[in-house]
């Protein structure tokens, strides 16, 4: 069974959170909604998310993926937690797939990761984004890293992250569905 990690920060993006998780749990994979804080926390249109389990409690060799949500202040909070970079780091390392959407790439470079590979984000944080191959395409695969625009790209970002844990046909059944456009 593929495992999927998404640490959850006060102010993350409930569109990409939540279609993401929908999606990959769809899809069969097995998600963790991992907060950084205690309890319920809330996204940035004031939607409050319990996580199955808080970060602490988190062994990132148990995961292919972790999957980060963007969103204002979420991103800011990701960037400053020191165990969303050091798991950020040691999947890197492993070569296992990371992911990252609207604003989140910020935490990827914060980590040091993205140094020279093509990325994507939202439109505000381009200029933040120094070093990298910038792309406005709607979802960028460069080796493990995946990213995407924002919650407008949310659905096909999720649907190629199923694509890349399973594959294509795993994608045309969940669309079954949900009929998203692809």
């Amino acid at each position: 069974m593929k495992k999927v990690l998404v640490p959850l920060a006060p102010g993350f993006e409930e569109i990409e959170t939540v279609t993401v998780v929908d999606i990959l749990r769809r899809s069969g994979a097995r998600v963790t909604l991992a907060g950084i804080g205690e309890g319920p926390l809330e996204g940035s249109r004031g939607i409050q998310i319990v996580p199955d389990i808080n970060l602490n409690g988190v062994n990132p060799d148990e995961f292919d993926m972790v999957v980060l949500p963007g969103g204002q202040p979420g991103t800011s909070n990701l960037q400053k937690d020191e165990r969303v970079r050091d798991i950020l780091m040691k999947l890197n390392r492993q070569k296992k797939w990371i992911a990252a959407i609207c604003a989140a790439p910020l935490a990827l470079q914060s980590a040091g990761i993205l140094h020279g590979q093509a990325v994507t984000s939202h439109p505000s944080v381009r200029e933040e984004l120094i070093g990298t191959g910038y792309s406005e395409d709607r979802v960028v695969v460069d080796g493990n890293i995946v990213t995407s625009r924002g919650p407008g790209t949310a659905m096909e970002f999720a649907m190629k992250l199923v694509e890349i844990l399973f594959d294509k046909d795993r994608v045309a059944i969940v669309n079954k569905g949900v009929m998203a456009k692809l």
